[in-house]
């Protein structure tokens, strides 16, 4: 998963494994739960759906003939997942390589870690960790080299990314250790840490 296409088909397999949803629904929610699509817009959601259709992994119906909970006052196409796009959706889910813990495709990764098995998650996790080690050491002897040419607003603008970096590799490291654990992540006791590494001010619920 290397172009943000791929990654907004992935998220959209993982929506719509739990249930079948309209555009508009899809949309809500992934704009509500991943911050990489927080201002994903119908032009760029269609045409992914329509790929995703031509590829036989996801199906659209006409909730005209489908139950009435689904259906609605009007007319509206609902997309469901296939088998073949259930197969694709594992699949996806067991591979790990470096782009499974950058920016573009970490959030919607971590996202369906419910669906992934311990020994990925654990390594994309890992994986995540070093990178944000590594940047957050590049990050800091960059502020140590220009910290003379820098005027004080800059400074603090340096600072506050320095702490989100910092906050993040914490929240990696305390995940890790979690996953390490004898006992089941979702019998874990709750993180102190409720808000996104990306996005503090806002929470990570799922969809």
């Amino acid at each position: 998963m290397r172009t943000r296409t791929e990654v907004l088909e992935l998220a959209i397999l993982g929506q719509l494994q739990g249930a079948p949803m309209h555009g508009y629904e899809l949309r809500k929610r992934l704009n509500a739960t991943l911050g990489v699509f927080r201002a994903l817009s119908y032009g760029s959601l269609y045409p992914c759906l329509k790929g995703l259709v031509s590829g036989g992994w996801i199906e659209a119906a006409d909730t005209a003939h489908l139950p009435h909970a689904l259906a609605g006052k009007r007319t509206r196409i609902v997309y469901r997942l296939t088998a073949e796009g259930k197969e694709r959706l594992a699949e996806t889910l067991s591979r790990v390589d470096p782009a499974a813990w950058e920016d573009e495709t970490f959030d919607v990764r971590f996202s369906l870690f419910a669906e992934t098995d311990a020994e990925t998650r654990l390594r994309i996790l890992e994986g995540r960790r070093t990178r944000m080690v590594e940047r957050l050491e590049s990050m800091r002897q960059h502020a140590q080299r220009t910290r003379a040419r820098r005027d004080h607003y800059t400074l603090e603008l340096q600072r506050h990314g320095l702490d989100l970096l910092e906050r993040e590799v914490h929240w990696l490291e305390d995940l890790i250790t979690q996953e390490r654990s004898p006992a089941p992540p979702n019998e874990a006791q709750p993180h102190p840490h409720e808000a996104s590494p990306h996005h503090p001010e806002e929470s990570k619920e799922q969809g």
